[in-house]
């Protein structure tokens, strides 16, 4: 809008389109002793509140969120509050874009092309891309930026369901005819990128839900390997081939069990995330980098969802327990992640919220060393995450390898047997699923605490997840071992 302010015209930008105004505000900076009802009488000049309810926030200064029961209202109260003097604070009074407006969770389809056609996927000026935005109503970004030099090309699509299917479609044909024209290629396969958590219930037990929608769909399907995955890029490749309408078949199956697996975490870790407060999903990297933040979860879940896999099962409002865990990490390395000073470890530390000690090497020559981490699970995840980094980074690994770690975490002694479980089972599945080596070395003597190593060697997502089943079994076997004690004194009562 303009406001004549002394003779000059003053522009006000709305940092929210237009589209998505709505009749939500956030008014910031409002004095921390001023009473409520003061504000509310403010407020109710200029239309019906509908709601007011106070954020959170560092500042001295309060802020709340209000809704007006329709648009004029709340542009009324823009105009007249923005910059409003309360106890010598100026307010500030900013548009709160509409949930409704927006589409539900944010989960992209996300395809990898062949470089050579992304031109004509783009087209003349655009012309292309913008006819299959607006034919599938979609919001399409071509990451031509990223990974320069690389032979493909990612290319993300915001739509609904039907409207990432229908942009896909639009999209293979266009490479197809272009592969046609440049006699490039016979066929262009179909690639999707998944975020490595929700492979796995895609690829189902034994490869069952794989086979099943290769079979419905008559196509051939295979996905990258663990090994290809950093913690930079936590996606992989789901390439499948057929005819382009049989591709198409195939990407609506996969993208609803990954939307699927996706939704239950969001669920889940909604439920999580107010047991840990202020974690981030983001920045311990369990969604894909293309989802901005972590969508609110899908009105329709109500109760318990499965957590997802790397975040443990919390009994709730108690604090998060404390772990240990042992990571050896090769002995030349020590000094990188010590760093300058110990500026690294320190660092390390601050970012992940954890204590880290490296130990003193058991000999002389000692091949490797062991780093011993404590704090919550998020902190583990952290923490962990940024050694197995430096050590790529540092180039520890050869750039083909994948960083792969052992690492111990001490169990009762009592408990060992129910991570291996009988003849072995649990600790296979255990291994079969995470794509971890795990070993619980037979004949040890249980030290002073009776307890027990159990070893995990593999790459970081394998190596987390592998930990977070471990402390799940052995939570289940404390809250029965505590259910058992009260019931025996339950017994002696009688």
């Amino acid at each position: 809008g303009k406001v004549e302010l002394h003779g000059k015209q003053l522009e006000i930008e709305h940092s929210v389109p237009k589209k998505q105004r709505s009749r939500k505000i956030q008014i910031r900076n409002i004095p921390p002793q001023l009473r409520w009802e003061v504000l509310d009488g403010l407020l109710a000049q200029y239309g019906t509140v509908e709601n007011c309810e106070q954020v959170n926030t560092d500042s001295e200064t309060a802020v709340v969120n209000v809704t007006y029961a329709n648009r004029e209202q709340t542009r009324q109260a823009i105009m007249k509050l923005n910059g409003h003097q309360l106890e010598n604070h100026a307010l500030k009074v900013s548009y709160i874009p509409d949930e409704q407006s927006v589409p539900g969770p944010e989960n992209p389809l996300r395809l990898l092309v062949p470089t050579q056609y992304v031109g004509a996927i783009i087209g003349k000026e655009g012309a292309t891309i913008r006819n299959i935005t607006k034919q599938t109503q979609s919001k399409i970004d071509v990451h031509r930026k990223e990974n320069a030099g690389a032979a493909e090309k990612a290319i993300s699509i915001h739509s609904t369901p039907e409207g990432c299917s229908a942009a896909c479609k639009m999209i293979l044909e266009i490479m197809q005819k272009e592969a046609k024209d440049t006699k490039t290629a016979d066929e262009v396969p179909l690639k999707i990128l998944a975020h490595n958590n929700f492979v796995g219930r895609l690829i189902g037990k034994e490869g069952r839900n794989l086979k099943k929608v290769e079979q419905d769909t008559e196509t051939k399907i295979t996905i990258s390997s663990l090994q290809d995955l950093t913690l930079y890029n936590p996606e992989r490749t789901i390439t499948v081939k057929g005819s382009i309408e049989n591709c198409c078949k195939a990407e609506q199956e996969i993208m609803k069990k990954v939307r699927e697996a996706y939704e239950n975490d969001v669920a889940a870790m909604s439920l999580q995330s107010h047991l840990i407060p202020g974690l981030n999903l983001a920045a311990v990297g369990l969604f894909p980098a293309s989802s901005k933040a972590v969508p609110p979860p899908p009105s329709s879940v109500s109760g318990a969802a499965p957590y997802s896999s790397f975040m443990p099962s919390l009994p709730s409002l108690q604090p998060p327990e404390q772990e240990t865990v042992h990571v050896f990490i090769p002995a030349r390395a020590v000094g990188a992640i010590i760093g300058k000073k110990g500026q690294h470890i320190k660092q390390l530390s601050r970012f992940a919220s954890a204590s880290i000690k490296i130990a003193p090497p058991e000999t002389p020559d000692s091949k490797v060393r062991m780093v011993v981490i404590t704090g919550p699970p998020e902190a583990q995840f952290k923490a962990q995450g940024r050694i197995y980094g430096k050590l790529k980074e540092e180039n520890f690994f050869g750039p083909k390898e994948e960083v792969k770690l052992e690492t111990h975490i001490r169990v009762p002694a009592s408990a060992a047997g129910r991570v291996i479980g009988k003849g072995g089972k649990t600790v296979n599945e255990l291994q079969n699923l995470t794509a971890a080596e795990v070993v619980v070395p037979r004949d040890q003597t249980p030290d002073e605490n009776e307890q027990v190593i159990v070893k995990i060697i593999g790459h970081f997502y394998a190596s987390q997840m592998a930990q977070r089943k471990i402390r799940d079994i052995l939570a289940q076997v404390k809250q029965q071992h505590q259910k058992g004690q009260s019931g025996q004194t339950q017994a002696r009562r009688k």
